[in-house]
Formats: C-alpha cells, structure tokens, sequence
C-alpha cells in the first residue's frame, strides 16, 4: 500500500471514529434541546414586536431590539426551517448511523452464534446458578427438565456427556439485542419526516368571510402567500356560546373545496376536526367580525299560520314580505353585541364582536307600524302579533373564520417513527437474550440420585430472569419428588 493511500485511509478511520463517539451524539442532542429550548420561548413566525417584548423580559428593553436583531439573523425567528438546525438534525442522524453499523456486527455475531454445551467449571461461573438433588435417574430428569424449559419459551438442546450426563440447554429472546438499534431506526424516520416537512411542507393562516375564497394561504411571520393549487370556500360560519354568557361553546365553519370550477369536497370543520385535501390540512383556529361587510345579508326564519317554516334574507333599509301574510318587515339597524343598561334601561353596543347579536325591525301591518329589536340569541324577541314568528338566525356574510393552514408531508413518517420507537422501546428495556444451561449427572456417593446444576445468563434484566430460574428449579425438583 502506498504512503498517498495509508493517509487516505487514515483520514477515512479518523472520520468514521469522529461519527462513532458517543461523545458526539451528547454533544449534538444538547445542542439541538438548548436551541429547542429558545425556540419555544421565541415564539416561532410571530411579528416582530411580540418577540422583542418577550426578549425584553431577559435582556431588558434598551437591549431587546439589538437582541432581536442577533437571534433574527441567527435564524431563532424561524428556527426550525434554518439550515443549521437541519444540519444538526443531519449530523445526528448521520452519528446514529455509524454508531449502529459500528457496533452491529459484534450484536450480530452474538445473536447468530449457536448455543452450544458448556464445561462444568464454566457453568459454575455464570452470574445465574443453582443446585438441587432428586431422586430419578438422570435420564428421566432430562425429560422433566427439557418439558419445563420449553414451556418457558426456550428450544432445549440435549448433549449426552461422559459417565452418563446431560447437559440440556437452550436460549431464547436473541433478537431482543435489536430493540436498541430498532430505537435508533426510529429517531432517523423521525428526523427523515421531520426534515421533508420542513422542507417540503409550511404553516401558514387564512381569513375567509363568509362567500369568500382563496387559492393561496399566507406564511406566518412574513405573510407570504403560498399557492394551493385549488380554491378553498367559506360558504358559513357559526358559534354558539355557553348559556347567556360570551364564552364561546363550539364554533365552525362550512368549507368547500374547488377545481377547475367544480366542487369536490364539502365539510363542517370545528377545533380538532378539520379538512384535508390533497395533503393540505385547514384547522378552525379562530374566527372575527367584520363591521362593514361589503356583502352580507340578515337571515330570518319565518313561521305564520298555515305556512311552514321558511327562509327569509334580506339587506339593510330592505323591506320584505312574511310569507302567507299581508306583512311586511324592514332591516333599520344591527348591533354585533347588544345590552339593556340596568340603571337606565337604555340600549348600547358593548363588544365589537359578535357576542349577543341583534337587529332593529319595522314590522307594518294594516292595523300600523311597529319597531323593537329582535335578539339572536333570545328567539322569544321576535314573536309578533297573529301567531308569527320572526326568528333572527344569522348576519351572512360579516363574520370570517380563521384557519390555520399547514402541510406537512413528513408527518406519515414521524407517526410511523413514533410507534416504532414504542414498539422497541418496550423490547429495549422489558426483554433480554437469555440463555440456560442444565447439567444433569449421577450423585457419585448415590446411585439413586441425581445432582441438578444450573446456569444462566441474561444481557439485561438479571433478577427478572434469577426469580424465573428460581421458579424453573423449584418445577423440576416438586415435579420429581426430590429435594432442593
């Protein structure tokens, strides 16, 4: 070999030595949680003044916008899209890689090898070993011994030695020397999930009004907008609060997917239950009024005698018929959160968001006019005269509901990662390779006796497997009459 290619190979053994320390992966998962540590106090994507009140509290204000600055240009502000946080995750699992392929082929060898008959002075030397004497001939002790260890799982082998013993052994659980490499498998599709999804996938947010669409969403933080490749559609938004209070209950929306001018897809969504399509997920996030709606109608629903229930919409200033009747009714006034002063008994607005709704009626009859607020949420307001009723059921086209928006094509493999890692994790820590060994001979003093001995050995969990080696013996000896 040349001296060129000694070097070259001892640039490559430096290398693979570097990727195999242990030292390395404490090195790199403390990196990586310190810097995920900042990144959940840094809140990720948000505008900038929020951060720089959040950094305030650490450095102090006159220091907070020069910190921000820093962290900014070190990608804090969007850190896990940055690339030395992509390195890391590389680094690592590259270091988990060489690590495994270093040390498997010994765990390999270990698993392969076959068991074989052991020297009684070896036996001896076992972490695990017991003794016991029965009266039975070693031959029929073999076949006891053989019965219990099978129905513990393991395969006995018999070997017939000099002077008439036996030696029956066996193992079992081999490929549990796995579960740790099993682990590491897991942490990579892990990262391999959580590296697509950063690059391939986003997270961003959309406004819809109600009858309004969009075929792009917006990047948090930078307000990007990001093409969907398909128009998404608010066609309602609703919310329901919790008895006569502002706290809201549930609130949903009605959202349609559409291609080339088609509908393919139409959902309510609520928190926890939202739309997917074409790997792009829209979760109801938050929702809002808008006080000069540009196109919005006030939805009633109308019951009259001898005319079922029925389906108003009307504009504001807009007169309408009741339906069946010679009524009529005309929108004058709305008020997104409407309240009687208790003192005065005079009405205000008192939110400007939709919290108690209500809308002022003109209800004209041959016998006159009348005008009073009908409440939304008290249909009992809209009760008139001659059995009709004007329920106020909505103010189409003034609210909007927020989405979150976020693909993410990784995450198949992140949750295929994490029951993977459960799986060996289990077998990591609650399974060993075992092995045992029974020399079964003739008490020299005793023709009609036999001495057992056992030994054993477990790569993990020692006084799990001493307690059933215990119980193994105690089976054999009770199964044979003897004594221990």
């Amino acid at each position: 070999m040349t001296s060129k290619n000694k070097k070259g190979l001892s640039i490559v053994m430096r290398a693979w030595s570097f990727f195999s320390s242990v030292t390395l992966a404490i090195v790199l998962i403390a990196v990586l949680a310190l810097s995920s540590i900042v990144g959940t106090v840094i809140e990720q994507n948000a505008i900038k003044a929020r951060n720089i009140q959040v950094i305030s509290t650490f450095v102090g204000e006159s220091m907070a916008p020069a910190a921000y600055r820093l962290l900014d240009a070190l990608g804090f502000m969007d850190m896990y899209h940055s690339w030395w946080f992509l390195l890391l995750l590389c680094l690592l699992s590259l270091n988990l890689l060489v690590c495994s392929f270093d040390r498997l082929p010994r765990i390999w060898k270990l698993i392969t090898d076959p068991i074989i008959p052991l020297k009684e002075n070896v036996i001896r030397n076992l972490s695990i070993k017991r003794e016991a004497s029965v009266t039975a001939t070693p031959e029929d002790v073999s076949k006891v011994v053989e019965d219990v260890i099978k129905a513990k799982g393991f395969l006995p082998n018999i070997n017939k030695e000099e002077g008439g013993s036996l030696q029956v052994y066996g193992h079992k659980g081999a490929y549990s020397r796995l579960g740790v490499y099993v682990v590491h498998a897991s942490i990579l599709i892990i990262f391999l999930g959580a590296i697509i999804g950063v690059i391939w996938g986003f997270k961003g947010g959309l406004n819809l009004t109600e009858g309004s669409s969009s075929d792009v969403a917006y990047q948090y933080g930078t307000g990007k907008p990001i093409p969907l490749g398909f128009t998404i559609k608010c066609s309602w938004y609703e919310t329901e609060f919790y008895g006569g209070s502002d706290m809201p209950k549930l609130f949903k929306s009605e959202l349609s997917i559409h291609e080339n001018g088609k509908e393919v897809l139409k959902k309510w969504i609520r928190v926890n239950d939202p739309l997917t399509y074409k790997g792009i997920t829209f979760y109801q996030s938050s929702f809002g009024f808008n006080p000069n709606p540009t196109n919005s109608w006030f939805v009633f629903k109308v019951t009259a005698p001898g005319v079922t229930e029925e389906l108003v919409w009307a504009r504001k200033n807009q007169t309408f018929q009741i339906p069946g009747t010679q009524h009529s009714a005309t929108v004058l006034d709305f008020s997104p959160a409407l309240a009687t002063d208790r003192q005065t008994g005079q009405l205000f607005t008192y939110a400007e968001s939709m919290n108690n709704p209500a809308v002022k009626i003109q209800y004209a009859t041959e016998k006159g006019v009348k005008v009073g607020w009908i409440w939304k949420r008290y249909p009992e307001t809209g009760k008139l005269d001659e059995g009709i009723s004007l329920e106020f059921m909505h103010y189409w086209g003034s609210q909007y509901t927020g989405l979150q928006v976020r693909k993410d094509p990784g995450v198949w493999l992140v949750y295929l990662g994490c029951i993977l890692m459960s799986l060996a994790l289990y077998v990591a820590f609650f399974m060993s390779h075992r092995k045992i060994w029974i020399l079964v001979q003739a008490a020299p003093d005793n023709g009609t006796s036999t001495n057992i001995l056992i030994g054993a050995s477990a790569h993990k969990n020692k006084h799990s497997f001493q307690r059933d080696v215990d119980k193994m013996l105690s089976s054999i000896v009770t199964r044979l009459g003897g004594k221990d």
